[in-house]
């Protein structure tokens, strides 16, 4: 178990925590949630002990291990892989590294053999014998093949760091776990077994997500933080939502029933306070209202862009028509034959664990890449617009965001340029922001702004998901559902998939493809998905 008592935490002179309470009791996986800025991460930190309060404390039951993910890459790049897994556990990575130095004296003393002696017990007592199989299941799970487990980190990519980190989390059954983001960077193979890891996990979880599925597969419990308080809702996302909301409904409804309630109470004072045969009814009427007391209802601090992307024409019958690519990166083939057409209604999720190969084919598509061989063809009456994964390169310029965002619109009017920032939630002076500063959910909103003012009737978007809040990535959904053209995607929201493919195209390693008219839910669930999984899991075992 672990608490915050009268927490409070200020920033300056704003209070971003204000004697905040909640408990948190093992058994329960709490979803932490809040508008960009709430303070989600910063209370992680709060209770993790990486950060102070202003005032209140966090308190931990006695003996318990709490363990959290980290953010930094680069901090065990001089460790193995399986070794940072099972640093998780720091006391038993301790005792380890103890035991091999004792062990590699040359000059074994009977203290040495004591010494050793209290430390195999010890290792025992933790399961130690384990460890290195337990650091190389949950390796595995997320998607780290065992040819990585003993290579250095630093060998490692951006992705495959994030993995092993969260493996770290993960290690040792600790009883408090404290993850944000842990989805971030993960495939959608990677997140579903993390789900399920969760799921079965048995002691306390607290997870910051933006990912509504996710919270709605392992959250027992919401954890809502607006305007520096915490509320607890029982159940998962969606349960908060209707919760949250017809909460808010009640109160709105009981407040208009107190107005009417003032009003009738007032007009009888008005009228009957000078008569007096009803004086005494009048002075009752205003002891009444006096104890009316009307709630306060404070907006939430959320604030939800509104996406609407509208093609400037219709498509006709040919759309596009992919024959034959193949691309091979670094000795590797990473596409061989990719052969598709695109149909006038599709909406096409591209899945699978290699990031690359989906990047490659969209760049492709877009003109920015030569395949080795193979062609593709767009329909006269198509025009696209682009999501890059890597956006980096769009706002290393010295432009403001409405100056940048005018150099992509056909009308250059200011005030028209200004309405689809607007809608993307850059009001007033944030339109003389310079791009190049901008935070990456700034930059994921300017990117979806361009697309919308571009009027194309193709849309590609590659993770457009990363870096948004909640409140954004449900906008960005709504506007994909509603999209009356093509898209192409690649997303780690299993809901944004789910209800925006009506077709899935999954990349296998060494670049085939499997390509079916299904939702992605039927799709993981189909024979042939089974079939194929069964394979891999059965050449895994081989190569053990």
């Amino acid at each position: 178990m672990i608490s915050a008592n009268n927490v409070t935490l200020r920033l300056g002179k704003k209070a971003l925590f204000e004697d905040v309470n909640i408990k948190f009791t093992e058994g329960n996986c709490y979803g932490v949630i809040g508008a960009n800025g709430a303070g989600k991460s910063t209370f992680l930190k709060i209770l993790s002990g990486q950060l102070e309060t202003t005032s209140g404390d966090v308190v931990m039951t006695p003996g318990q291990r709490l363990s959290f993910l980290e953010q930094d890459h680069f901090k065990y790049d001089a460790y193995t892989v399986q070794d940072v897994v099972i640093m998780g556990n720091e006391r038993l990575y301790q005792v380890m590294k103890e035991k091999e130095a004792i062990y590699a004296k040359e000059d074994f003393t009977d203290e040495d053999g004591i010494k050793a002696s209290e430390l195999e017990g010890e290792f025992a007592e933790m399961n130690g014998w384990e460890a290195e199989s337990d650091a190389d299941n949950l390796l595995n799970g997320l998607g780290i093949p065992t040819e990585l487990h003993f290579k250095q980190m630093s060998e490692l990519n951006g992705n495959e760091k994030v993995k092993v980190l969260l493996a770290k989390a993960l290690f040792g059954n600790p009883d408090i776990l404290l993850l944000d983001e842990p989805t971030n960077h993960l495939d959608l193979d990677a997140i579903a077994w993390l789900e399920e890891f969760l799921i079965n996990f048995e002691n306390t979880v607290i997870v910051v997500s933006h990912d509504r599925y996710f919270l709605n597969k392992v959250c027992t419990q919401i954890a809502d933080i607006d305007y520096g308080k915490i509320q607890l809702y029982a159940g998962n996302y969606d349960f908060w939502y209707e919760s949250s909301q017809l909460i808010l409904k009640q109160r709105k409804e009981a407040n208009k029933k107190k107005e009417e309630q003032i009003k009738e109470l007032q007009e009888f004072i008005s009228r009957f306070s000078a008569n007096a045969s009803k004086s005494k009814q009048a002075t009752s009427r205003k002891r009444a209202l006096e104890k009316i007391q009307l709630d306060d209802i404070r907006p939430s601090s959320r604030k939800y862009p509104y996406i609407d992307f509208r093609p400037d024409r219709e498509i006709g019958n040919e759309v596009l028509t992919v024959d034959g690519i193949t691309k091979v990166v670094d000795g590797v083939t990473i596409l061989d034959n990719i052969t598709f057409n695109v149909g006038h209604d599709d909406k096409i999720a591209f899945v699978g664990g290699n990031e690359q190969a989906k990047t490659m084919l969209f760049r492709i598509l877009m003109g920015l890449e030569e395949p080795d061989s193979g062609t593709y063809k767009w329909g006269v009456t198509t025009s696209q617009a682009y999501f890059p994964k890597d956006p980096g390169e769009e706002f290393n310029n010295d432009l403001n965001i409405t100056e940048w965002l005018t150099g992509y619109s056909e009308i250059k009017d200011v005030t028209y340029v200004r309405g689809f920032l607007g809608r993307m939630l850059f009001a007033g002076e944030d339109g003389v922001k310079k791009v190049k500063v901008l935070s990456g959910g700034e930059k994921v909103r300017c990117l979806l702004s361009k697309m919308m003012i571009s009027g194309a009737n193709c849309l590609i978007f590659d993770e457009p998901t990363n870096h948004l809040d909640m409140e954004s990535i449900t906008a960005l959904n709504q506007g994909m559902i509603k999209f009356p053209g093509i898209e192409l995607f690649s997303c780690h929201d299993h809901q944004v998939v789910q209800t925006t493919a009506n077709r899935i195209i999954e990349i296998l390693p060494g670049g085939k493809m499997i390509d079916k008219i299904t939702t992605y839910d039927e799709y993981l669930e189909s024979d042939e998905m089974a079939r194929k999984r069964t394979i891999y899991t059965k050449t895994d075992e081989d190569n053990d």
